[in-house]
């Protein structure tokens, strides 16, 4: 699904996408009519703007996520003014991309989005990681180690470790030899068993614990 309030952008973009294979199946010009169409068609990947009539796009991203479990939100935005980006990450983007991409990077973004793997403009990944390790340095919002908090495998614990260090999912792989369909699998496993909802409380998790380090 693409979202801009552009209409010329909208339909270049959502054009595009279609002749590379993809099924678009919603494009919305605000963030209300964004917000409706997304949960009536729910998308797999949504390709949104932050600059939207009616209901900003970080408010339409935290939204949907809440909402729709699998979705993948990419950003495809005019600004790189970091308070958007990071904005943009705490909302629950999985990537951002500037609007100066060209075409080929656009489609590699969605694919690279759709996988479940991190997508930012260059000179943008190192700040989203900068501020990952500012939230986790921020009090936890409840007390993390009970007696019910769930044990991971050594294997699930090795992953997040390497995810904490910004790496991407086809890197974990080739790191651990294993497929990228199987990392997938620890990743979405550890979310389960710890209650959390997206990569970005994942990091959170795992830097709290200081499993970046070493």
């Amino acid at each position: 699904m693409v979202v801009d309030d552009h209409p010329m952008w909208r339909d270049a973009v959502a054009r595009d996408l279609a002749a590379a294979g993809y099924a678009v199946v919603a494009t919305a010009g605000d963030g209300p009519q964004a917000v409706r169409r997304a949960r009536a068609t729910t998308p797999d990947v949504l390709v949104l703007d932050l600059n939207l009539p009616g209901l900003p796009g970080a408010e339409v991203c935290r939204e949907l996520v809440g909402a729709l479990p699998g979705l993948r939100v990419l950003v495809l935005s005019a600004s790189g003014e970091h308070a958007d980006v990071l904005e943009a990450v705490k909302s629950g983007a999985t990537g951002y991309l500037l609007k100066s991409a060209g075409a080929g990077e656009l489609l590699d973004a969605v694919a690279r989005t759709a996988a479940g793997d991190p997508v930012f403009t260059p000179g943008l990944a190192g700040l989203v990681l900068g501020e990952y390790r500012r939230l986790a340095s921020d009090p936890p919002p409840a007390a993390a180690d009970t007696p019910d908090t769930p044990r991971l495998t050594e294997r699930e614990t090795e992953v997040l470790r390497l995810v904490a260090k910004g790496l991407s999912y086809k890197q974990i792989a080739e790191r651990l030899v294993i497929s990228h369909r199987t990392v997938q699998n620890h990743v979405q496993n550890t979310l389960g068993k710890l209650q959390l909802h997206n990569r970005v409380e994942l990091v959170r998790y795992a830097i709290e614990r200081g499993l970046d380090d070493g």
